[in-house]
């Protein structure tokens, strides 16, 4: 299999960049796990999990990124650990595409639910489908410095985001595509235009893809 055949361990891969930061990146990490048992559990619905928090509190502290777009909020495991970093780091803002579940009630007020009230003032979140948030996001920022795709995992909605998004990425930007088992989308854009510098990392059974370089 392809994924396991490139497959390293993401913490590994940290650590031989800055071990104080990973450590750092490992405390958040627990924090933010101890927060989410606390908030989720008081919930009668389920909501979503999140994608590589430790590695993205990582990646987003390091890089140190002015422009960061993910798509897919759910709870809000990304977008609290994007915020935290940003925070950290004292500059950067996020924007965020999702669209609320519509088999509950009020299901906007869950969007986000993890996320600090202190942290959303760095914080553009748009909630009505990344077909319509998308471009809108797109219009309204000059680049992209680091990008986290988790929202509509069909090749078609792995193919729309990453064709609207690829000519704004500036010109180190990191790319993460979560779930990248579902289908052969990550295997297909890396072979196709020969990209190099990816990494495939796996986080609770799941398969993340990585562009950059570091």
């Amino acid at each position: 299999m392809w994924l396991n055949q490139n497959l390293i361990d993401f913490e590994d891969f940290a650590k031989n960049i800055d071990q104080n930061l990973w450590q750092e990146s490992v405390t958040f990490s627990q924090e933010l796990e101890h927060k989410s048992k606390e908030i989720l559990s008081k919930l009668s619905i389920g909501i979503g999990g999140g994608g590589i928090y430790p590695l993205i509190y990582f990646v987003t502290r390091h890089k140190k990124p002015k422009i960061t777009v993910e798509t897919g909020v759910a709870a809000g495991y990304s977008s609290q650990t994007f915020l935290s970093a940003i925070d950290k780091n004292g500059f950067g803002k996020l924007y965020s595409s999702d669209f609320p579940y519509f088999r509950i009630d009020n299901p906007e007020k869950y969007i986000g639910i993890l996320v600090d009230e202190k942290l959303k003032s760095n914080w553009n979140l748009y909630i009505d489908g990344d077909k319509t948030n998308l471009p809108k996001i797109m219009s309204e920022i000059d680049s992209i410095d680091l990008f986290h795709f988790d929202s509509d995992k069909s090749y078609e909605g792995r193919i729309f985001a990453t064709n609207l998004i690829k000519n704004k990425l500036s010109e180190n930007a990191i790319v993460f595509y979560d779930d990248i088992n579902d289908n052969t989308h990550f295997y297909d854009y890396v072979t196709q235009n020969n990209i190099k510098n990816y990494k495939v990392f796996k986080f609770m059974g799941k398969y993340i893809g990585m562009i950059g370089n570091f």
